[in-house]
């Protein structure tokens, strides 16, 4: 075992403690998983997991110290992020809300749409780099092998990211069932769609830290 239970320990409650904080990532998950149902939900949770290994594999191998070091890619990924999750955000917001009896609600652009959104909103969050930028470092032992250890952190957190996004979406889907007014759908949509604008736009304004 490259890492001790210990520390793997102390790094998944750490993990966990930054992960079930609503984010973005969530605030989408849970607003699919309440307009489409379950099995939509899926797709969104599928695309969470690539998102967060994606991320935390490019944090380990060095993004993150470039992000550090860089204001203007720091720049670029925080801007490009802050669009994409505004532009998410309205999507949401024009999409009609409609409720067939209890089955799972039509998607126009299908399962794919809702997998690539969630993929792109993990990925563009500079949470989940400034995380493993920062907060990895100091569970590497210097005098081990650095990639068996990276890798167990980065399988750590991708599935505990799997199963706190699994949590939420089931949590919102069982909510689905028993609240399936078309207008309180589209009022839950819509805050949703609220907050990942508003989370756009604060991650757009908000400084670079130092």
């Amino acid at each position: 075992m490259p890492v001790s239970y210990e520390t793997l320990l102390t790094f998944a409650i750490a993990s966990m403690v930054l992960l079930v904080i609503p984010g973005p990532t969530i605030i989408m998950v849970v607003s699919q998983a309440l307009a489409h149902g379950r099995k939509v939900a899926f797709a969104s949770i599928a695309g969470v997991g690539l998102g967060d290994l994606a991320a935390a594999s490019l944090s380990i191998i060095g993004v993150g110290t470039i992000l550090a070091a860089s204001a203007t890619v720091f720049a670029i990924i925080k801007w490009a992020g802050a669009v994409y999750l505004v532009y998410i955000g309205i999507k949401m917001w024009t999409t009609p809300v409609s409720v067939p009896d209890i089955g799972a609600l039509p998607l126009k652009d299908g399962r794919w749409s809702v997998f690539r959104d969630s993929f792109l909103v993990t990925l563009l969050n500079p949470k989940g780099i400034v995380f493993f930028m920062a907060f990895v470092p100091q569970f590497i032992t210097p005098s081990a092998d650095f990639a068996p250890q990276a890798a167990v952190f980065v399988v750590v957190f991708v599935v505990l990211g799997i199963v706190n996004a699994w949590g939420y979406a089931m949590l919102a889907s069982g909510a689905r069932k028993v609240i399936r007014r078309p207008s309180v759908l589209r009022a839950a949509t819509r805050t949703g769609a609220c907050f990942l604008i508003g989370a756009g736009v604060f991650s757009a304004l908000a400084r670079r830290s130092a």
